[in-house]
């Protein structure tokens, strides 16, 4: 397996007021930072050439809605060499996730944390962002097309600002499955892997 990161940058200023509730709207108004926009797509080829097969990537996303009900599915600032969120560079907090077509959407809040002090400067000053998934998963050659697998699974999403480095989508093999998912967690996949089967 490896660690698999692809970027998408966010809609443009950062933030989508149509996807906002009027709760966030308010909370926006008074300082909190929420972002919004597409942050993963499936059955198209990105930009290193890997596609996400639609019921891989919606299965991930019905797991990571568990993460992000229990306020876990927090986010680092630029993509680390690991598997591991590491809490001490956390810049933000994924409040919601969705599929809308083949396009995984989300919103993320802006932490008062270090690391999420200087996204909001950098918001602030008008950077162009991104948003990065991190995620685990095998991939194989089809077609001139590099597929992710099933057994592909989404740790989280990160913050980064460029899009044009080629080093920054792959890493080298994973020596081990992490243990990053809790028990809870393992049950909920398995459980959401058989609807899907179910589903077929």
């Amino acid at each position: 397996m490896k660690l698999l990161r692809e970027y998408y940058e966010l809609c443009e200023g950062g933030i989508c007021q149509d996807l906002l509730t009027e709760e966030e709207k308010v909370r926006v108004a008074n300082g909190s930072i929420i972002l919004s926009g597409v942050m993963q797509m499936s059955e198209t080829q990105n930009g290193n050439g890997r596609v996400y097969p639609h019921s891989v990537l919606s299965r991930e996303v019905e797991n990571y809605k568990k993460m992000v009900s229990e306020r876990r599915a927090l986010g680092e600032l630029d993509h680390p060499d690991t598997s591991v969120v590491n809490l001490s560079n956390c810049s933000h907090l994924v409040t919601a996730i969705w599929m809308e077509g083949n396009n995984c959407m989300g919103k993320i809040e802006v932490l008062n944390t270090p690391s999420g002090n200087v996204l909001k400067e950098l918001i602030g000053a008008g950077v162009k962002l991104g948003i990065s998934s991190r995620g685990m998963g095998s991939v194989k050659e089809s077609s001139g097309k590099t597929m992710v697998e099933d057994d592909f699974q989404l740790i989280c999403f990160d913050m980064v600002s460029d899009p044009s480095t080629p080093g920054a989508f792959m890493m080298k093999e994973a020596r081990e499955r992490p243990n990053i998912f809790t028990k809870a967690d393992k049950i909920n996949r398995s459980l959401n892997d058989i609807l899907y089967k179910y589903e077929k």
